[in-house]
This record gives C-alpha cells, structure tokens and sequence, in this order.
C-alpha cells in the first residue's frame, strides 16, 4: 500500500540483502555530499550508438500505445535504468541512469498507464525526484509525451492545479543541467511544467513526431470549426482536412523550433550521441537562483 497508493515507500525489497544492494545501487548516482558533483565512471557502451528501432517506436495512430522504458532502455548505458517509485503513479517513470559514465535522474510520461497524462500523483512523485536531482547536482533529461492534465472533477477538487504548479515550481528552480526531448505528444499547460524552453530548459530537443501545441488537433478543430463542421455536407471530410491543415501549421515541432522553443529537431536513432554531448557541453554549467531565506513551493 505504502508503495502503490500513498506513494510514502519509494523502493520495496523482498528481504535486507536485496534492500541493501539497492541502497548501494541508489548511492552509486550520487556524489558524497551536496557540495560535489556526481562521479562519473569509465563507459564501455559507445557514445556514438545509433539506434534505429528508435525510428519506430512512435506508433502511427496518435492515440495507440508505447512502453516508454524500451525507450529509456534503448538510451542510458548498456541498457541500465534504476527507476523509483515503481508501483506509484505509473503514468510518469523516474529512475536513475548513466550517459557516457554520467549519472542523471531521467522524468519520462508513460503512454503504456493512463495514455501519459498528468495527474496529482505523478505531479508530486515528479516534482519530489527533481528536487532531489537538484539537491544532488544530478543532470535532468526528461522525455516528453503527454497529452495534457487529467481532466474531472475529482482532480480538481484535489488541487491539481496546486499540485501540478509544485513540478512547474521544481523545474523552474532546479540549477542542474536540464535535456528535454519531446518524442510525441506535448500538450497545453502540460508542456509548460515538463521542462519545457520557457521554464529555464537548456537544451531542448524534439523527434519529427512531436506535436507541440496548446491541444490536440482533433479537439482544437471541433472547437475552433463547430459551426463549419454542423453545417458541412461532409462533415468528416471536412474535419479530416482541417485536422491536416492544423497539423502542417501548428502542431509539428518544426513550428516551434521556429520560435526558439527547441534547440533543434532530431532523428529518434541519433539521440543517444546527442544526449551525450549536452551533457558533457553543460558539464560547467554553473546556475544561482536570486537570493532568498528559500523558494516558496506551493503545498
């Protein structure tokens, strides 16, 4: 209960052996104290491995499903990912891994659990990791694909707004090295909290599939057409054109990179070597946050 539904418990062990190999697995990213910088140990995967499942991991329908860890997997050094809080919150995934021997803290959507969505859980258990990648000069990369917050009453009678501010808050304040790759879906307030350009992002990426954009565009032309589409002889002729237009002319990442939101677009196999190489060009990266007693964190 502790590890799926309150979220209290990050790691479950079987029995003392196993937890204390985690321990050790988990002080293996971090640096001996809040002063140092994580160590970084000799790598044995190439830095220039190109991938080309990666090219296809990205289904063709927008609404179909991926595992984002074969993603991750296919990334971080011989395939070695630590993921925390396993059980809670599975629409989001954080974990420990290494990029060329370099530890880092990965925050990636999960579209295999509630199609990646933000909600109050995954909003905390997010906002909780990066601030403990911060606390710890750990490097951030984070893999986008969410199609907005959850919707409903019962998440706005919890405070998600509250809640989804408190990762917004993290990011934003967070002074390590931050990488932000958008795979597909990046949608409305949702991009903005997820280490996005705006929120102090270094070096933001994006595959040709992404979408960035304030909705998707099927919602956006049934809004912004309601009138045209009820009136239509051929409604979803019509709808499917507009879709298309929308699509070509706001929700593709070649838009945005236009206006300085993304620092380049990339070809999905390539994005290992390109990783690597932000983070070793953000390796002196030094950051201080205008002086104060300590950030006010929405609670």
């Amino acid at each position: 209960m502790r590890s799926s539904r309150s979220g209290v418990a990050h790691l479950v062990a079987d029995d003392e052996e196993e937890g204390l190999l985690m321990i050790r697995k988990l002080l293996s990213y971090m640096p001996q104290n809040n002063l140092e910088d994580p160590h970084v140990t000799e790598c044995n995967d190439p830095i220039d491995r190109l991938d080309d499942a990666l090219n296809e991991v990205i289904p063709d329908n927008p609404n179909e499903a991926y595992d984002i860890k074969d993603v991750i997997f296919s990334l971080v050094d011989n395939s070695e990912f630590f993921e925390i809080h396993r059980q809670y919150a599975m629409n989001i995934v954080v974990g420990f891994a290494k990029f060329n021997g370099i530890p880092v803290g990965v925050v990636a959507n999960q579209p295999r659990h509630m199609a990646g969505v933000l909600d109050i859980d995954s909003s905390r258990k997010a906002a909780r990791f990066v601030r403990f990648c911060d606390c710890f000069n750990i490097p951030i990369v984070t893999l986008v694909d969410v199609p907005g917050f959850l919707p409903g009453s019962a998440q706005e009678h919890g405070g998600i707004i509250l809640h989804g501010a408190k990762l917004m808050f993290a990011y934003g304040e967070a002074t390590v090295p931050k990488i932000t790759i958008t795979l597909r879906k990046s949608y409305g307030g949702a991009h903005d909290v997820m280490s996005s350009k705006q929120l102090r992002g270094d070096i933001n990426y994006a595959w040709p599939t992404a979408e960035i954009a304030v909705m998707g565009p099927e919602g956006a032309i049934k809004i912004l057409y309601r009138k045209e589409l009820s009136q239509a002889e051929d409604p979803d002729a019509l709808r499917i054109q507009l879709v298309e237009e929308y699509r070509e002319k706001f929700a593709n990442p070649y838009v945005a990179a236009s206006w300085g939101y993304l620092d380049d677009v990339i070809e999905p196999s390539e994005t290992r070597p390109r990783l690597i190489n932000a983070l070793e060009m953000l390796q002196n990266k030094r950051d201080e946050n205008p002086p104060k007693k300590h950030g006010n964190i929405p609670l």
